[in-house]
């Protein structure tokens, strides 16, 4: 997910990354609270002392994220849940798992170890404060320990409202999977209620815009944008899970698919298949044989009027492993590779002969026309 993320050391066997992105909220933070927030809660101080505190108070937050992202991971490992790292980045901070939770009551605990774990943070830095107070410790640590006692309280209240992909939104999941047994319907109604939130913050950042707090108004809309993109997201890749769950390449793939010659000239190329049948990743047969496949790439880099007098054989692309598969192939396998490689457009082979072609656009549709025949009230390329 976060491949700029770098990797600061390993806790309990958990690799604690940050991404770059991080470095902007760690900046934003220290100057908000240097130059507002301390000097008006303890005016009187230079600047010095007020970004000394800023830094301490930084820093208690980004520990803070970091043991909330960790009472997930450590709950999710106990419940058998794998988790590759926890990583901190713009938004805050999340636990990747390498698998989905495998039932409502594990999805539930994890969820909510992240907001217990912010309130009891809260609470100990409430406790902690009224210790100084009696202690008679410095005006500045207190209200360091002030500020990390609210922002927990905060961060736990903001995470437990009933919004995917928040820990709310999962513990509302997880209510809702437990009671309906159906685990897509279930994050379909969390990811729509993640949306609302989404819109509603989005909302409320063009109103702040207009009434010229600039930079609570781009937070607000920034963090609704990308509620709303994960939420979305969660439930797409659920879908998918669902949707290809027992299929293969062999299922889904174009069968019969229309071929090229390579003595087609890529004016007749492109007029005779691309225009008329709307296709653009063609094999290539000769006769029987397999060579390769056409596609846009490699009529980008021949001028047009050469087209006439260029044949496909001259410029097709080669039989290539990476866009190559097998029928027998399971769909979540090779969704995994256009992942990892940025293929999109596959020839589906065995022994070198053709069976098929299979891209991206093909798992698409069916991805869509599968969620048209989840949601209720619904009846149930080669390009």
């Amino acid at each position: 997910m976060f491949t700029n993320a770098v990797k600061l050391f390993t806790l309990n066997r958990f690799d604690i990354k940050v991404d770059p992105s991080w470095l902007l909220i760690a900046a934003l933070i220290t100057w908000s609270l240097s130059r507002q927030f301390f000097p008006q809660v303890l005016p009187g101080e230079n600047a010095y002392v007020y970004l000394t505190m800023a830094i301490v108070a930084m820093l208690g937050l980004f520990g803070s994220l970091l043991l909330h992202e960790l009472a997930h991971s450590m709950v999710a490992r106990r419940l058998g849940v794998p988790i590759k790292s926890v990583t901190l980045f713009l938004f805050g901070g999340v636990a990747e798992l390498e698998a989905e939770p495998s039932s409502a009551r594990v999805e539930f605990w994890i969820a909510v170890a992240g907001p217990a774990m912010s309130l009891c943070l809260a609470i100990e830095f409430t406790v902690l404060e009224y210790i100084a107070v009696w202690s008679g410790l410095s005006a500045a640590l207190i209200e360091i320990v002030s500020y990390l006692a609210l922002i927990n309280l905060v961060l736990a209240l903001f995470n437990l409202l009933p919004a995917f992909p928040l820990d709310g939104g999962r513990v509302l999941r997880a209510v809702l999977w437990l009671r309906s047994g159906d685990v897509l319907y279930a994050t379909r109604a969390a990811a729509q209620s993640g949306a609302f939130l989404a819109y509603a913050m989005m909302t409320l950042g063009v109103v702040s815009l207009f009434r010229g707090a600039l930079i609570g108004g781009l937070w607000q809309i920034m963090i609704g944008g990308f509620v709303l993109v994960a939420a979305r997201t969660s439930y797409t890749q659920q879908l998918a899970k669902v949707a290809f769950d027992g299929r293969t390449v062999g299922a889904l793939m174009t069968p019969n698919p229309i071929t090229v010659s390579p003595d087609m000239t890529l004016s007749e190329f492109v007029n005779q298949i691309m225009l008329k049948k709307h296709v653009n990743f063609v094999p290539v047969l000769e006769g029987d044989v397999l060579l390769g496949h056409m596609d846009p790439s490699v009529l980008a880099g021949i001028d047009r009027e050469n087209w006439a007098n260029t044949r496909v054989d001259d410029v097709f692309v080669g039989l290539d492993q990476a866009a190559m598969t097998g029928a027998d192939m399971p769909v979540q396998d090779l969704l995994e590779i256009i992942s990892n490689t940025g293929q999109r457009k596959f020839l589906v082979v065995s022994d070198h002969d053709l069976l098929g072609v299979i891209t991206l656009s093909d798992l698409t549709r069916f991805l869509s026309s599968a969620d048209q025949d989840q949601r209720p009230h619904n009846k149930g390329d080669q390009s």
